[in-house]
């Protein structure tokens, strides 16, 4: 499927701005299943300062300043993207790999080889997944066994996650703590990754937090408008042997061809799509757009969203 992706993020200021610095992570990756065909990004004013380099963990990462007065900053990233999850290797066919225990798993990540010590970084605590309490771990342990395939418990955990949450768009953002989600059991996929990452770190799992975009469909009947998609996120778990499974806890799905993926990272605060600093006075408004449009008809599969969650996100950021 072959995805036209635009992403536009718009800051109104009341008083003006006289410098600002930014940094954005909007460029989708080119990895085995997903070929990026182009990318463009365009910036409003424009930037005298301008960069881009891969960060640790091999994301995209722009970083741009203006420094004349505006009073209105405008981002637009435009990609192609080529997506193919039949090229990715797929875990039906290791069969081993999907009977891997939590011991073993464990035990094999023990050893020194480059891929092992790669993954180890994802079990430790990250910005926003720390101090993980005794809720977060009780909820993992009714999944995670000594004896069971961390495949199937981390499928299971997947359905829980989806079962026992309410997606509500108004109960959190990027600063409301994992505890106050658990608790509430309600959020939006962020918040839905970030509690499923917490789990598998309870138990000493690698999981890492993916961040990107899923395309959507126009109610039957209906023409579908631009700008209703949103940025969207979920979590993966290391298995030995055979690598990152990721899980999509928002739509109960392991993530196919409609699952674009611009970064990855411990969690939200690694691969947020623009932050930055700013020099000014008075209020900013926040709009955000998001469209994507796949050549060749629409995937049957209709998924949530959540794109107010998404400009909370980046309006929390841009401080």
């Amino acid at each position: 499927m072959l995805y036209k992706i635009n992403h536009t993020t718009c800051y109104d200021y009341d008083e003006g701005v006289t410098f600002c610095h930014n940094i954005a992570i909007l460029k989708p990756k080119n990895i085995i299943g997903q070929n990026l065909v182009n990318y463009n990004l365009d910036i409003s004013p424009a930037p005298i300062v301008f960069s881009e380099r891969e960060d640790f963990f091999g994301n995209t990462v722009t970083r741009f300043s203006i420094q004349e007065y505006h009073k209105q900053l405008k981002v637009t990233a435009t990609s192609k993207v080529d997506r193919n999850m039949a090229l990715a290797p797929n875990i039906d066919f290791f069969s081993d790999a999907k009977k891997i225990t939590l011991s073993e798993t464990l035990q094999l990540l023990k050893q020194v080889d480059p891929k092992s010590l790669e993954a180890r970084q994802f079990q430790l605590e990250s910005v926003l997944i720390h101090t993980i309490g005794q809720e977060i771990k009780d909820y993992a342990l009714k999944s995670f066994k000594p004896n069971r395939s961390v495949f199937e418990a981390s499928y299971e955990l997947m359905e829980r996650i989806f079962n026992d949450f309410e997606f509500n768009t108004t109960f959190s953002n990027v600063a409301t703590p994992i505890t106050d989600v658990m608790r509430e059991k309600k959020g939006v996929c962020q918040d839905f990754a970030q509690i499923a990452i917490a789990c598998l770190r309870s138990v000493h799992l690698p999981a890492r937090y993916i961040s990107g975009y899923i395309e959507t469909l126009p109610p039957p009947g209906k023409e579908k408008l631009i700008g209703t998609d949103a940025s969207h996120a979920w979590f993966s778990v290391y298995i030995p042997t055979f690598g990152w499974v990721d899980f999509d806890p928002t739509n109960n799905q392991i993530p196919k061809d409609q699952h674009i993926v611009v970064a990855w990272g411990r969690d939200y605060y690694d691969v947020a799509p623009l932050k930055g600093v700013l020099y000014s006075s008075g209020l900013s408004k926040l709009s955000v757009s998001v469209d994507i449009r796949p050549e060749g008809g629409y995937p049957t599969q209709q998924n949530k969203t959540d794109t107010q969650h998404q400009q909370q996100s980046q309006q929390s950021q841009q401080q």
